[in-house]
C-alpha cells in the first residue's frame, strides 16, 4: 500500500494504533529480522533505525502487546513491523527486541501518518447484486491450519475456473498469510492493513466489522465470482468471537470451514459455532494430516474432515461453488414473481448460516 511521504518526526504526543514512527533498535531480541516492503526479512542490528507502526499484539504462543501512551521505549512484537510494549510473553520466548522511539512521521501538511489514511475504499452499492460466494475459514487457535485450508480452497476454485478473491479480516500484520493466498491464485488478496489497521486486537467489535465489510465488499467490486475469508486466532479470541457472532457476518457468508489441530479442539470449535447457529460446513486444518485424528474428529461431531487433496480438487471445489450457488436460487424461488427491486436485493444478500449448510 502507499503511504504518504514523511517531511518530519515529531515528539511528544501520545502514539496511536497505526501511527507510523521511526525508531532505533536498541537490543535485538526475540525478533531478529524485520519484513522489508518487498518481503524479504532483514537482519535487525544494535543502532539499525526503523519505521514501525504502533499496534497491539494478540499471540498466545509468542507476545500480548499493548500500544503504549507515550513515546517511550517499547518493543518490536511482530517481524512484519509492528511496535508495542509487551504485557505477557509465552514461556518459550525470549525478551523482545527493544525499541527506542524517535518520533511519530508526520507529512507535508503536519499531520501524523497513518495507516488509515491509505485504507482502500469500498465500492459503490450496486455490487451487491452479484455477491461472490463467500466460504469462511476460522480455527480454534492459531497456528491450527486456517491459512493453508484457506490457501488450499483457493487453489481448487481457480483449477476450477473460478475468479477468486481473499481476504485475511483479523490478526497482526505480517506478508507471509497474504503471500501465500496470492501465490495459490487468488487475485485480489486484502487483509486489515488494507483497511488502515496494523492489528486487529483491541480496536473493538465496531472496528472489526468493517474491515470485514470493507474488505468483502472490496473484493465483490473487483469483480470475484466467490471469495476466501480467513478469520485469524481461535473462536475464543474476543475480536473473532464478535465478529463471528455479528450478524453482518452471518448475512454476508455461505458456508464456513472449521480448523483445528487435534479432534478434541475440533469438536469444541464445532459444538461452539453450533451452538450459535453456525454449524461449520466441514472441519480441515492441521488434524488432517492424521488418519487417526480425522477419525477421531469424524465420529466425535458427525462431519466430514476436508485434507489439502479435498480442498486443492477442482472438481469438488466446482461443485462446492454450485452448491452453494444453488442455494441461493432455491431460496429466492419462493420470490421470483416479485417485482420490487428491494426484494431482489435482499435475495442477493445470504441467509444466515445455519445448521442445514
Amino acid at each position: 500500500m502507499e503511504i504518504g511521504l514523511a517531511t518530519a518526526v515529531v515528539t511528544g504526543l501520545a502514539p496511536e494504533v497505526g501511527d507510523l514512527v521511526l525508531a532505533r533498535v536498541e537490543e535485538v531480541g526475540q525478533h531478529t529480522r524485520i519484513e522489508r516492503r518487498d518481503g524479504r526479512r532483514a537482519h535487525l542490528f544494535p543502532g539499525n533505525e526503523v519505521v514501525v507502526a504502533y499496534g497491539n499484539r494478540y499471540a498466545p504462543d509468542q507476545f500480548e502487546a499493548v500500544v503504549p501512551e507515550d513515546l517511550g521505549p517499547c518493543h518490536l512484537v511482530a517481524a512484519g513491523g509492528v511496535a508495542a510494549r509487551v504485557v505477557a510473553a509465552h514461556g518459550r520466548m525470549a525478551e523482545a527486541t527493544s525499541l527506542l522511539p524517535v518520533g511519530l512521521l508526520v507529512g507535508p501538511d503536519g499531520r501524523r501518518i497513518n495507516l488509515r489514511s491509505s485504507a482502500v475504499s469500498p465500492p459503490e452499492t450496486g455490487w451487491l447484486l452479484a455477491r461472490p460466494v463467500t466460504v469462511a475459514v476460522l480455527g480454534a487457535s492459531m497456528n491450527s491450519g486456517k491459512t493453508t485450508a484457506a490457501a488450499s480452497l483457493v487453489r481448487g476454485l481457480r483449477a476450477a475456473g473460478i475468479g477468486v478473491g481473499a481476504a485475511k479480516v483479523t490478526g497482526t500484520g505480517a506478508g507471509g498469510d497474504v503471500w501465500l493466498l496470492q501465490d495459490s491464485g487468488a487475485d485480489p488478496v486484502y487483509d486489515f492493513t488494507c483497511a488502515g489497521v496494523p492489528s486487529t486486537y483491541r480496536v473493538g467489535a465496531g472496528e472489526v466489522r468493517r474491515i470485514f465489510t470493507d474488505l468483502a465488499d472490496r473484493l465483490a467490486g473487483d469483480g470475484c465470482t466467490a471469495i476466501v475469508i480467513e478469520v485469524a486466532d481461535g473462536v475464543y479470541q474476543e475480536e473473532t468471537s464478535e465478529l463471528v457472532q455479528d450478524d453482518v457476518f452471518g448475512d454476508r457468508v455461505d458456508a464456513l470451514l472449521f480448523a483445528a489441530s487435534d479432534a478434541l479442539g475440533a469438536f469444541a470449535g464445532n459444538d461452539w459455532l453450533q451452538s450459535r447457529g453456525m454449524a461449520p460446513l466441514a472441519l480441515c486444518g492441521l488434524l488432517s494430516a492424521s488418519p487417526l485424528a480425522t477419525r477421531e474428529a469424524e465420529v466425535a461431531t458427525g462431519r466430514q474432515v476436508w485434507g489439502l487433496e479435498r480442498l486443492t480438487d477442482p472438481v469438488a471445489a466446482s461443485a462446492l461453488y454450485e452448491d452453494l450457488l444453488a442455494g441461493r436460487r432455491v431460496r429466492g424461488a419462493d420470490h421470483a414473481a416479485d417485482p420490487d427491486p428491494a426484494v431482489e436485493l435482499e435475495l442477493a444478500r445470504p441467509r444466515r448460516l445455519t445448521a442445514a449448510v
